[in-house]
């Protein structure tokens, strides 16, 4: 089996005239480097969990996306993430909810996949995370001034309209990654800060595992950003998963059937799929998804609106 990492850094209308040319460049660098931090443990012979832990914990340390040091505020100027990983050898998952502390999320939710159990939030997942010996980080680490200032311009844009005039890519930001080990086994991972400005104790798709963070070897491993309420009310790692058993669909077809009715519905978002024949499938029904492979050549291919993937 040729090992394959896909990751994606959140989806919606990236507006092409607001894209400096700079930005766009430290984008498509951020996703490279995040690939060949997954490919690494990949081309060393490591597990797709392991692959896609270290994928989405360098994607958290960088503030240009929104999960870990970088995640968007709540409304009440808080932070609370989300993270999920689940492994398709045997179905064993792990997430955390509204959680503020862990210095990558995504290491949070590996310590309950390790665990008996397999979603935890509040008091007592800070509790369960200590005892387990996962880093923490001051409050403070997670502060950008970039996400400060989207949280002021939304709460003045509250105050000014009751009509939600913000970009797609305004309201929802996640990372996530999926891959294929040489073995032949699938894993998923997601992290994320939510929403800006969303109300606090809301949780999103990305925990929910059959929502927005999926893996099962017979099937297929998903990683979602969007619309989260929509994800999570139509199971969509699930139902992708099922179109795939029982109607016998690949993983392009399915996959990008589920994404194209949840944008009918008003459910904008994407993902990243693979399946335990190396196959990738990348669908999004919004403007664009900051989206990235890699494959056993260790060359990364990374875009973000409607065209072809950049090479290297």
């Amino acid at each position: 089996m040729t090992p394959i990492l896909a990751i994606h850094g959140g989806a919606g209308t990236m507006r092409r005239e607001s894209m400096t040319p700079e930005r766009e460049a430290a984008f498509h660098a951020a996703l490279r480097t995040c690939l060949e931090a997954g490919h690494k443990v990949l081309a060393e012979g490591g597990s797709a969990v392991d692959a896609v832990t270290r994928a989405v914990m360098a994607l958290e340390d960088d503030p240009l996306f929104n999960a870990g040091h970088g995640a968007v505020y709540t409304s009440d100027g808080a932070h609370e993430l989300d993270a999920a990983i689940m492994d398709g050898r045997d179905r064993n998952a792990g997430a955390v909810a509204g959680i503020l502390g862990p210095r990558h999320p995504i290491l949070a939710a590996r310590a309950v996949l390790d665990s008996e159990h397999v979603m935890l939030h509040g008091p007592g997942a800070l509790a369960f995370l200590r005892a387990h010996g996962v880093e923490f980080a001051p409050a403070a680490y997670f502060h950008t001034d970039t996400r400060w200032t989207a949280l002021q311009a939304e709460l003045e844009r509250r105050r000014q309209t009751a009509l939600d005039t913000r970009d797609d890519a305004a309201k929802h930001g996640t990372v996530g990654a999926v891959a294929c080990d040489a073995n032949g086994n699938i894993a998923a991972a997601t992290s994320t800060g939510g929403m800006t400005g969303k109300a606090p104790g809301r949780i999103g798709d990305c925990p929910v595992i059959g929502a927005g963070t999926y893996a099962d070897n017979a099937t297929c491993a998903i990683s979602a950003t969007g619309a989260g309420e929509y994800f999570i009310r139509h199971a969509a790692g699930h139902e992708i998963a099922s179109r795939m058993r029982y109607l016998g669909e690949s993983l392009e077809q399915a996959s990008s059937i589920v994404v194209a009715q949840l944008g009918e519905i008003g459910g904008s978002g994407g993902l990243v799929a693979v399946d335990a024949q190396g196959n990738v499938a990348l669908p999004f029904n919004s403007a664009g998804m900051y989206r990235g492979t890699i494959g056993a050549d260790g060359v990364a291919h990374t875009g973000i609106y409607r065209e072809a993937l950049r090479v290297g």
